[in-house]
């Protein structure tokens, strides 16, 4: 909210709204709400429409409430995330209801009205859309009408801005209350088009999907408008107390401080991080209000459940080192702190105390990082946390900001509601929260193994050499598995400065590190004599060093995360066995081997495992199969390039041929939890082969 501020857009299509069914234009609308950030944050708001239906039953014609579902989110939802109930049995729930007491209740019997045996669960704002007399409802969370909802004028202040046409209702906890009450409101003004909850956010109706639309957008835009006004020459939060660090500086001590808080957060329940440095986040880190407002807490409440009530502001006057010996005070001073408002607000049959910790954590010329169990999360408190500085940032320019009440967020945030809903959550995958990092990752094995990880819940940093094809592997498993839980790096395994700029920047993005699969690779063919220097040390240089660098940054990681860590070498038969023709290669893949026993005895104490996988022949999607070794190992075999996938397979003693899945699938036990207590072991992926027994 500055001068510049660009208005919201009309996108609204007629000629494509008009060929679409009632549900499809409240979908259409909602989806086209929920695209911007500034009308409402992901999974966050509803909005809902009455639609003329008829009875699977009775085949009469009856009005039925579509309105978001449970969990879901107006920006990314699909039409079977509407929830959708019959709206005479939602009116004959007033009869039976007898109170605030009663509320909660009142969510289960929204069951008993589910038209058309809808699975969806409806959510606890039913009755907020369902008692107000309009067939188009929007219930969304704007940045600039919550900072208008959070100060402590708000309704004047949305009498100044609005006059009759948008109504001003003080805070309630949603619910069955909160619903008779806007119907009320409705019933008492029926000229206005809308309504500001204090500390919440914004109603709107109409009496079609696009009136409903177009409303929500001009309602915004005119509070957009009036901060513009408002602000214009006045310096935000109190003015600027520490000026930006350099892009490049605020990464490298993200990737610095975020491991060292992981460990000391992440003992119980591993945690992945995200790095903001946007400018909405530098601008209140870096302000002289900094410590003031954010002791204050946020406002809304799909703000706190997301972030806390308050986030951890770590002190920063440029000395990193001082932060981070300052880390074990600072967070248990927050637990204590968080401790001690569990005992304060809770209720006799209160849920248990969830995790102390801090989810927000805001540096000075910095940035802001989060932690939570997995990215999208992470990510997604970083989001509300950015909607709840510009709220601030509105609210403290035109008046006095205020969060919400600490009962009132505690009883939210410990809501028995909430709490069944968190026991419905699918229990974790095995490696959710953990973080690998995948060298040679564009190529067959690399991208089989990450995408066997990533189906266990990992997040995956895919490391490569090659652009092109990195691009490539990153886009399919980011369509696969959601674009949270991949990166890409760039990364020359035999430069140093390389291979430490690519954990930077893995850190980075996911705050740390657990699992190393040491997988980039070439290979070549040529008896000694034909050897030249420059073969024998490029596969040195590949498959030796290349391995001992990324294993170096790795253990430095898992050493200061104190939370152990699993790394895993792809190797290769040839590591055991002679191979007449192959010097350079088969010796770098020993000192492979060779290497992975010695940090296997280095990082025991630690808890930081190191085992070996051997592939033998893995033909399948393998960059270095499509080149020279092909031709070499064909002419060494006298036989058929076409041939060598049959050939390698009768030579096996099971007679198979061996895929990269199934070194994946070998990588993925010695990884997890499933091989805990192995290290310094070495297992054969390659359907037999005597000669490369390790007995």
């Amino acid at each position: 909210m500055s001068a510049a501020t660009k208005l919201l857009e009309n996108r609204w299509d007629d000629a494509r709204a008009a060929a679409m069914s009632e549900p499809e234009r409240l979908l259409y609308r909602s989806n086209l709400l929920g695209s911007d950030k500034r009308i409402t944050n992901y999974g966050g708001g509803n909005t809902s429409a009455k639609v003329q239906q008829k009875d699977p039953l009775t085949g009469e014609d009856v009005t039925v409430l579509w309105v978001k579902g449970s969990g879901g989110d107006v920006g990314t939802m699909k039409l079977d995330g509407f929830a959708t109930l019959y709206m005479d049995k939602l009116e004959q729930l007033r009869s039976i209801y007898r109170g605030v007491e009663q509320e909660d209740a009142m969510v289960g019997l929204l069951n008993h009205c589910t038209f058309d045996l809808n699975p969806r669960a409806a959510s606890i704002d039913t009755s907020l859309h369902a008692y107000l007399p309009y067939r188009h409802v929007d219930h969304m969370h704007p940045d600039a009408v919550i900072a208008i909802a959070a100060t402590k004028r708000s309704r004047e202040l949305t009498r100044e801005i609005y006059g009759d046409e948008i109504g001003w209702l003080g805070w309630r906890r949603p619910g069955f209350e909160l619903g008779l009450e806007l119907s009320r409101f409705a019933a008492e003004h029926p000229s206005a088009k809308g309504v500001v909850l204090e500390s919440h956010g914004l109603f709107t109706w109409g009496d079609t999907a696009k009136d409903c639309y177009e409303t929500t957008l001009r309602i915004i835009n005119r509070a957009i408008q009036w901060f513009d006004g408002q602000l214009a020459g006045k310096t935000a939060f109190g003015g600027e107390a520490m000026a930006p660090l350099a892009p490049d500086e605020r990464r490298r001590i993200a990737a610095q401080l975020m491991p060292e808080i992981r460990a000391r957060i992440g003992q119980d329940e591993r945690k992945i991080g995200h790095f903001d440095d946007s400018e909405a986040v530098l601008q209140f880190v870096g302000s002289h209000d900094l410590d003031a407002l954010a002791a204050l807490g946020t406002s809304c409440p799909d703000h706190f459940l997301r972030t806390k009530i308050r986030p951890l502001v770590l002190p920063f006057d440029g000395d990193v080192d001082a932060v981070v010996s300052g880390l074990d005070a600072s967070i248990e001073a927050y637990r204590d702190g968080y401790r001690a408002y569990y005992e304060r607000c809770r209720h006799d049959n209160s849920p248990a105390i969830r995790d102390p910790n801090a989810v927000i954590y805001l540096v000075s010329g910095v940035g802001m990082m989060s932690f939570a169990k997995d990215k999208a999360t992470a990510r997604i408190a970083a989001e509300f946390y950015v909607n709840a500085i510009n709220v601030m940032r509105g609210a403290s320019g035109v008046d006095v900001y205020q969060g919400l009440d600490e009962q009132e967020a505690f009883d939210i945030e410990y809501w028995l509601l909430e709490e069944a809903k968190l026991q419905r959550m699918p229990k974790p995958k095995s490696l959710a929260g953990r973080v690998a990092f995948v060298t040679g990752g564009a190529g067959g094995i690399g991208r089989a193994t990450a995408e066997r990880l990533l189906r266990e819940g990992a997040c995956v940093v895919l490391a490569d050499i090659d652009a092109a094809a990195l691009d490539g592997a990153k886009a399919d498993l980011s369509k696969s598995f959601g674009a949270d839980q991949v990166r890409g790096v760039l990364v020359n395994v035999t430069d140093e400065a390389a291979v430490a700029k690519g954990f930077v920047d893995a850190v980075a993005e996911f705050g740390g590190l657990d699992i190393l699969v040491s997988n980039a690779g070439i290979a070549s063919a040529s008896p000694i004599e034909d050897t030249t220097l420059e073969v024998w040390n490029r596969n040195i240089d590949i498959l030796a060093t290349g391995y001992f660098l990324v294993s170096r940054e790795a253990f430095r990681l898992f050493r200061r995360q104190k939370l152990g860590g699993a790394v895993v070498f792809i190797a290769s038969k040839n590591g055991l066995a002679a191979s007449a023709g192959a010097s350079a290669y088969c010796t770098a893949k020993a000192a492979e081997i060779h290497l992975a026993r010695c940090l296997a005895l280095e990082g025991a104490e630690a808890g930081i495992r190191v085992n070996t996988v051997n592939p033998d022949a893995v033909l399948r999607g393998s960059k270095i199969w499509n080149g020279e070794w092909r031709e070499q190992r064909a002419a060494s075999s006298k036989i058929g390039e076409d041939q060598l996938e049959e050939h390698y397979r009768a030579r096996s003693l099971l007679k198979r041929s061996v895929f990269p899945e199934d070194i994946a699938e070998a990588v993925y036990f010695l990884a997890s939890d499933l091989s805990a207590k192995s290290t310094g072991n070495i297992v054969n992926v390659d359907a037999g082969n005597q000669i490369s027994f390790t007995r």
